[in-house]
């Protein structure tokens, strides 16, 4: 008997967020996902910048290369703020990935609210 996978989940995700860019979610082979929302918190007593990303591998002559676009880049908090990072909700096909970074570290939080959609 074949294995019931549910056709939807909801997830959270959270994060702290640092200088290095940090893979936040990658989306499962056989499944497509939507960011509902990414809100992300000042949590310290300066302002701060955030940097979301999204990843996806592009076929280039034979080789997979690495695409990444940036959602908001050098996005200002201010201080015990919070901001949400998109506008409307983001398809991630299976395999594609967010990513955030901030300009200082120990300053910024993240949470994703995800919809993943079992593509089988």
């Amino acid at each position: 008997m074949a294995t019931l996978v549910p056709l939807n989940t909801f997830k959270t995700v959270t994060s702290n967020v640092y200088t290095q860019p940090t893979v936040l979610y990658t989306t499962p082979a056989e499944t497509a996902t939507i960011i509902l929302t990414a809100q992300c918190s000042n949590i310290s007593e300066n302002d701060a910048n955030v940097t979301f990303i999204h990843r996806t591998n592009v076929l280039t002559n034979g080789f997979y290369v690495i695409s990444d676009m940036e959602l908001v880049k050098n996005f200002g908090i201010s201080k015990n703020d919070a901001a949400s990072l998109i506008v409307g909700k983001i398809v991630l096909e299976e395999n594609q990935a967010v990513l955030v970074k901030s300009g200082a570290n120990a300053t910024l939080k993240i949470a994703l609210s995800l919809l993943e959609t079992s593509l089988v």
